[in-house]
């Protein structure tokens, strides 16, 4: 029940300002351990062991500070522990948060303040932003939404669901890690090498699932069912990550749009895999018509997830 009790805690407030979310803390020992690892490793080779060390750390980490302290409470009160699982459980997932960020762009553009759009979409995108027109600025906000559903949503749901707050916060730390330093660029291709395939592992199900998991939320909310699981099936794997591409091949065919193409990163010019067909042109309410799909997919996964476990164990 503490998995259900932190999804719909997320759909009520989010992720509040000022809050002590673990994710930042994972963030500064990732910081910390690169910076202590990089003094000593001299070699390609070298950087390529610490990487190791540097996920392994992390990750083993994250999940054996959420198991004992959870340990710990449960130890004082039984039902204090329960609430603690699902706070930290809580921090994990990103609906609220998502939708926010989406619809942050989405309110400038409807009033075609396009500079405030574009620093919106600047908060949540890695692309250069200050020169996107209007259909690129649209295009950014579905992609982002969409790519997010598995990581920061379908992904922390499916590890909660097997292993409460500790493995979801470990899933956390891999993806975490990812974001930080599995680039295949000259500064982290041997030391971010462990934690871009440990992502790629731990997201090879929730991956698949969110996808047809946005299939079966475009037919409940009457978009392009057909068409989303027809460019699933096609565009899946166009990505060089095994994973990033489902969840937006699925919404790209839901609305009938086209993703990927063209973006700037500091400058330079990097064309991404086309998803989709484009058949309509980007238009303001995609953005809006994502957000619904990233909701009924959430809730969907819910669902799953809480029946998979109640056949497999009896009860959650």
């Amino acid at each position: 029940m503490e998995v259900i009790a932190a999804y719909f805690l997320d759909l009520m407030i989010g992720d509040p300002p000022g809050y002590p979310h673990p994710v930042r803390l994972m963030g500064r020992l990732i910081s910390f351990l690169e910076c202590k690892f990089r003094k000593i490793a001299k070699t390609e080779r070298q950087e390529r062991i610490a990487g190791y060390f540097l996920c392994a750390i992390v990750v083993f980490t994250s999940y054996i500070s959420g198991y004992f302290i959870i340990y710990i409470v449960k130890e004082i009160n039984v039902y204090l522990g329960k609430i603690l699982d699902m706070l930290l459980i809580y921090t994990c997932l990103a609906t609220n948060d998502l939708a926010k960020s989406a619809m942050r762009v989405y309110n400038p553009l409807k009033k075609d303040n396009i500079f405030e759009a574009r620093k919106m979409l600047s908060f949540i995108v890695s692309r250069d932003t200050e020169n996107l027109g209007y259909s690129d600025i649209i295009r950014g906000a579905v992609e982002t939404v969409a790519e997010n559903i598995s990581d920061g949503i379908i992904g922390p749901l499916f590890y909660a669901f097997i292993g409460g707050a500790p493995l979801a916060l470990a899933y956390k730390a891999s993806s975490t890690l990812d974001s930080m330093v599995g680039y295949k660029n000259e500064r982290y291709l041997n030391i971010g090498y462990a934690s871009a395939k440990l992502d790629d592992i731990l997201n090879f199900l929730p991956a698949r699932i969110t996808g047809l998991l946005i299939v079966a939320s475009s037919f409940l909310l009457r978009y392009d069912y057909k068409n989303s699981f027809r460019i699933l099936k096609r565009d899946r794997l166009k990505h060089e990550s095994p994973n990033s591409a489902h969840g937006e091949a699925a919404v790209a065919g839901a609305l009938n749009v086209e993703l990927g193409g063209l973006n700037y990163y500091f400058g330079k010019p990097e064309l991404k895999p086309k998803l989709g067909d484009g058949k309509e042109a980007p238009e303001l309410n995609h953005i809006k018509d994502t957000v619904k799909i990233m909701y009924m997919t959430s809730f969907l996964g819910l669902i799953l997830f809480f029946a998979f476990k109640t056949i497999l164990t009896g009860g959650i």
